[in-house]
């Protein structure tokens, strides 16, 4: 039986450029997503702070010619073509997770159980509408301050009633975990990824953390009825393998540890 599933991952920095799709404003359920207020106000304020040009560079964390992008995409984010968030992002997690390879009913338990946590939108699903944007989750806007402390309180009461019922795999980065409380009574499965360094003790992936998720993803969507007890017989596309001793749950988290083969 399938299983009903929550799994949160934060956006790329990576994104397609263009699309085809209407502006954001004028896509199909733009006006009735229970974020659509709060999104005009951060929208708003990232389009005045980026039109008074006063500290863009680390607003926006780039330089140069991707500096100059940026202001681009966010001087025009109101008015800008779409494309599903699904293929706006491209980064490595995305490119892991392999949307386009998926067959309909694939695609159609990806949009279900897959949430984008992000400092512009709030929560995306993978068949929402978005331009080309940059934003962090750890920036700060005038009139707004810090995204993941203002974006907390409606991204948690958003998750908390999406998540009831459902199996929540938390695969956010620290800066995207902190805009959302866990919701009450429910288990949160983590994944770590480990590798031995030199001395031959296991420690955390750093570098290839991103494309592991998007593998782990792509796994449990093609694998509706697969559980964390079912990940230990499951080898990685990378070579890791499930430690069995991290099933246990501490403090409603079970942290899943996925240790390279030797």
């Amino acid at each position: 039986m399938a299983r009903r599933r929550l799994i949160l991952v934060p956006p790329s920095e990576g994104k397609a450029l263009g699309g085809e799709g209407p502006p954001w404003l004028a896509s199909d359920g733009a006006a009735d997503h229970p974020l659509h207020d709060q999104r005009l106000e951060v929208s708003a304020a990232l389009s005045r702070q980026v039109a008074s040009a006063r500290s863009v560079e680390s607003l926006l964390g780039v330089s140069g010619e991707a500096l100059q992008r940026a202001v681009d995409a966010d001087s025009t984010i109101d008015s800008a073509p779409t494309l599903p968030a699904i293929e706006r992002y491209d980064g490595v997690l995305y490119q892991h997770l392999d949307a386009a390879s998926m067959t309909p009913g694939q695609r159609r338990r990806l949009a279900r159980s897959l949430r984008i946590i992000s400092g512009l939108w709030g929560v995306v699903a993978p068949d929402e509408l978005i331009p080309d944007y940059r934003l962090k989750m750890s920036a700060s806007l005038d009139g707004i301050g810090k995204l993941s402390t203002w974006w907390r309180p409606f991204v948690s009461a958003l998750l908390a009633s999406e998540a009831r019922g459902a199996e929540l795999w938390d695969l956010l980065p620290l800066e995207h975990s902190a805009a959302f409380d866990p919701p009450p009574r429910s288990t949160r499965n983590r994944a770590v990824f480990l590798s031995p360094n030199r001395s031959g003790e296991l420690v955390p992936v750093s570098h290839w953390n991103k494309a592991l998720k998007g593998a782990l993803v792509s796994h449990l969507v093609r694998n509706p009825s697969a559980g964390p007890e079912d990940l230990v017989d499951w080898e990685h596309p990378a070579g890791y393998r499930l430690d069995p001793d991290s099933l246990v749950v501490s403090d409603r988290v079970r942290v899943l540890r996925f240790v390279a083969d030797a």
